[in-house]
């Protein structure tokens, strides 16, 4: 079942003559359930395309279908409906708030949504332990290392249990070892189920994805799926 539908999207700033076409006529599709990578290096397109998709942005034109809604006509507080309900995001730099606890962090947004005291601690409680973090509910973030802030942030986006996950350069900050298991837990959060989108320059983590899509200048040059990179091998 088809969950993200862009057509034709562009992206334009500075319109006129010295105008950058951040992304020029994008069309793409992304399944219910599918784990995808979005490659390219900087300045690719591909942070605006995460913007887009993460309603952070509009198109200049084109569309753009969630759930089988237009939301790249929406206004502002629309915009930021849709990225409380449908979308979880987790961004290189964590983004945690440094006096609250990984408890407290991971309870916030769930705030923001109105969901009743109980029925919060309890959906964070549940995400801090997928993302094996049930001893350090109560630490804050300059008590843990990079990686176990890094769970937080993902415990924080599952926890109201969006239908996307959106990973912005999710290992970017960590070692090699944080980032093993940063990803085997965006592969397990595949396996239940969730659409993961990992947004990235790093061709090996890439390679984790069922699929991946390379954006360069603007446009997609390049949408595999694992099954047919078997074939090819």
């Amino acid at each position: 079942m088809e969950l993200i539908t862009i057509q034709d999207m562009c992206k334009i700033y500075n319109p006129g003559e010295n105008e950058v076409r951040a992304l020029d006529h994008v069309n793409l599709t992304i399944d219910q359930g599918e784990y995808v990578a979005i490659i390219g290096h900087s300045g690719s397109g591909k942070s605006t395309l995460m913007n887009m998709l993460g309603c952070l942005d509009v198109p200049t034109s084109g569309s753009y279908y969630l759930n089988g809604k237009d939301v790249s006509r929406l206004k502002d507080d629309e915009l930021s409906d849709i990225r409380n309900l449908e979308i979880g995001f987790i961004f290189q730099g964590f983004n945690l708030i440094g006096n609250l606890t990984a408890l407290e962090n991971v309870e916030l947004p769930l705030i923001y949504r109105g969901v009743p005291k109980a029925k919060r601690r309890q959906l964070s409680v549940e995400a801090l332990k997928k993302v094996g973090l049930s001893h350090r509910m109560g630490h804050k973030p300059n008590q843990m290392s990079g990686g176990q802030q890094q769970r937080v942030a993902i415990a924080r986006a599952i926890a109201a249990q969006p239908p996307v996950i959106l990973a912005d350069e999710p290992t970017g900050n960590l070692d090699s070892s944080s980032t093993k298991e940063i990803i085997g837990i965006l592969e397990q959060l595949h396996d239940m189920g969730r659409t993961v989108i990992i947004i990235t320059h790093d061709d090996e983590i890439a390679q984790q994805a069922w699929r991946r899509i390379r954006i360069k200048d603007g446009r997609v040059v390049l949408d595999t799926k694992y099954e047919e990179d078997q074939q090819h091998a």
